[in-house]
């Protein structure tokens, strides 16, 4: 620490350069924090107290592919199950193709399974008895200013009507409001209507569910009754693969995009690119200090202090930059899942990815101040200060 002033006024020496070194570390950290936030995200979906208790069963095919309704009744008189309910996606957009809505036809006791919505019993009364009718999650309904009793078209993008149109109406009769607003920004965006009305009236379905939801008595039971609701149709055209809820939607997830190997090739781009970057600027840095780091040797300093003094310039650069990058991280991810909507629940950076970078910080200081402080620590005094 002694020496703490000579390697500040040495970073900042060509103060232009180091500052535009910074913002690319800066750049790099923040980036970091938020893709990392990103895929924390994304593996924890699913994981609540709640979640333990479901399974999700699709095709163990492609989670596009429908199942039996026949299925059902098999499924609710295994041992350890408590309730189960059915779905299908709908693919719904509102006005414009990109305005797509999480759209889904759900059995009538849909809800049931799910105590984290809340919704009126007048409400789900008036869903039960209105064939088209629609529950609308919270902030999807500030989103579009929808209130109970308007009508909304949507069209599906994957199913038409008998007719031949893929544009369908329904009427809101009820909103639908997560109890955990930090957790159930999903919830608040779903748009449910009936099953029955879906399967009715479009000639692809034909009795058929996208998936079930089963409720498990006892969560300890989880996986064996994942077994037994697989064993049903097992060797069948339909097979099943039930998940608990957390692995069923990393399952889907990835169905879509491996959100762990897409973060991951992003920033070992960007840390690539970050090391060639810093080391690029530290060597010019040595080059031009070489009569200095002579005279520093000259007056009494040993060849392990140089090569110290230079390891430690490398990693305040990192360190100033990355600090101020996850920082900044830390601050902009708030605004990001509240600009949201609630779509995103990006959590806050955690302990483990705090080290992660600080470890990342130190490793890619030493790795870019490994050469020049080498280079320094042998360098010949009488050559470097003849401009050798």
């Amino acid at each position: 620490m002694k020496y703490l002033h000579l390697v500040w006024a040495a970073l900042f020496r060509r103060k232009t350069r180091t500052m535009l070194t910074l913002v690319s570390i800066i750049a790099a950290f923040l980036l970091f924090g938020l893709l990392d936030a990103v895929r924390t995200s994304f593996s924890q979906a699913g994981q609540s107290a709640n979640g333990a208790a479901r399974l999700q069963t699709g095709s163990k095919l492609s989670f596009i592919q429908l199942l039996p309704s026949s299925l059902l009744g098999r499924m609710q008189q295994l041992d350890g199950v408590k309730l189960v309910t059915y779905a299908n996606w709908f693919g719904g957009a509102y006005q414009d193709p990109r305005n797509a809505v999480f759209s889904f036809a759900v059995a009538p006791n849909y809800l049931d399974v799910y105590p984290e919505i809340q919704v009126s019993e007048a409400e789900r009364k008036a869903f039960a008895e209105t064939r088209q009718g629609a529950l609308v999650g919270e902030r999807l309904a500030e989103k579009y200013k929808w209130k109970v009793g308007d009508q909304i078209p949507l069209q599906s993008q994957i199913f038409p009507d008998r007719s031949g149109s893929k544009n369908w109406s329904f009427r809101i009769v009820g909103i639908l409001h997560a109890t955990d607003k930090k957790t159930g920004g999903f919830f608040d965006q779903m748009f449910l209507l009936n099953w029955k009305y879906f399967d009715d009236t479009t000639p692809y379905n034909q009795g058929q569910v996208g998936w079930y939801v089963t409720r498990v008595a006892d969560v300890n039971q989880a996986d064996r009754v994942a077994r037994a609701i697989d064993a049903l149709s097992a060797n069948s055209d339909h097979e099943t693969r039930t998940q608990t809820e957390q692995a069923a939607t990393a399952s889907w997830f990835k169905q879509l995009a491996d959100i762990g190997l897409i973060v991951g090739s992003i920033m070992g781009a960007v840390f690539f690119t970050l090391l060639l970057l810093s080391g690029n600027t530290m060597m010019q840095a040595v080059r031009e200090r070489t009569s200095e780091l002579a005279v520093l040797k000259t007056i009494g300093f040993s060849a392990r202090s140089v090569l110290l003094m230079v390891l430690a310039e490398s990693m305040l650069l990192l360190l100033l930059g990355g600090l101020v990058g996850m920082a900044l991280a830390t601050l902009i991810i708030p605004m990001v899942s509240a600009g949201s909507g609630g779509m995103l629940n990006l959590p806050t950076i955690g302990a483990s990815s705090w080290v992660l970078g600080l470890g990342l910080m130190l490793a890619i200081g030493i790795a870019v101040g490994a050469v020049p402080a080498w280079s320094a620590m042998r360098l010949n005094i009488v050559d470097a200060l003849a401009g050798r």
